[in-house]
């Protein structure tokens, strides 16, 4: 049986101190774990519930749900923006969004129109045709797609013709483009089989539950260690006498 020195009193609270902070961060990652899969299964259930008019979340959309809304208006076909090589599949290609004027608005409401495969040779897709009159629209009032570090700046204010592609869609670039301020969100359009896009949306997350999960048992892998550190370095290593 391992025998044990009593450790030093700074050893101890050190450890201590240490397994406690790993505990909490641990508890802390599945806690968020949970509350990505609520949010996810809000995501789902979303898709097919009632659809609401587009004013009542316009400007202040519930921070944990995705509300299904109507909006009518008109596209502005001559402003596309395409984001390209989105996280959709293996193949590549670009999603495609277009401002709508919503009518009695101001601001302008950014149209997930849907995802396009590449055309011949990687080229830009041929861009299937929009409604040019007014109309009524119906999808998701989601979160905008998230941005990053795009080297050489703003690639939006160095193209002088649309579609304007870009690796990100960053809606403050966006809404100086365009010289017209943006609501908070993006709608996601309901899926249409005839429309020529492919809408599949999904919603994305800086992290994975299972992400967060894994990020826990490391956590708590560490305030296991920390105490196992402490035994192993104070373990009595005199014989007992016969």
């Amino acid at each position: 049986m391992m025998r044990l020195r009593r450790p030093p009193w700074w050893a101890l609270l050190l450890t201590v101190a240490g397994a406690a902070l790993f505990v909490y961060l641990g508890v802390w990652q599945l806690h968020r774990a949970d509350y990505k899969e609520a949010l996810l299964r809000r995501y789902a259930t979303s898709v097919s519930a009632a659809a609401q008019d587009f004013a009542g979340v316009a400007v202040r959309p519930p921070t944990d749900s995705f509300p299904r809304v109507r909006a009518r208006g008109r596209y502005l076909l001559d402003r596309i923006y395409l984001l390209d090589n989105p996280h959709h599949d293996h193949r590549g290609g670009v999603e495609v969004f277009v401002p709508f004027a919503v009518e009695g608005e101001t601001s302008l409401l950014l149209v997930d129109a849907g995802f396009l495969h590449p055309g011949a040779n990687g080229t830009t897709p041929a861009l299937p045709a929009l409604p040019k009159e007014e109309t009524t629209l119906q999808g998701l009032y989601v979160p905008p797609p998230p941005v990053g570090f795009e080297m050489g700046g703003n690639a939006l204010a160095r193209q002088t013709h649309w579609p304007k592609e870009s690796i990100f869609l960053d809606p403050t670039e966006l809404a100086a483009d365009l010289g017209r301020p943006l609501f908070p969100r993006v709608l996601a359009l309901d899926a249409d089989p005839v429309s020529g896009y492919i809408r599949q949306h999904s919603l994305e997350l800086s992290m994975t539950p299972a992400r967060h999960r894994a990020y826990a048992f490391q956590w708590f892998s560490f305030a296991l260690a920390a105490v196992a550190i402490l035994l192993v370095l104070n373990r009595d290593k005199r014989r007992r006498s016969p």
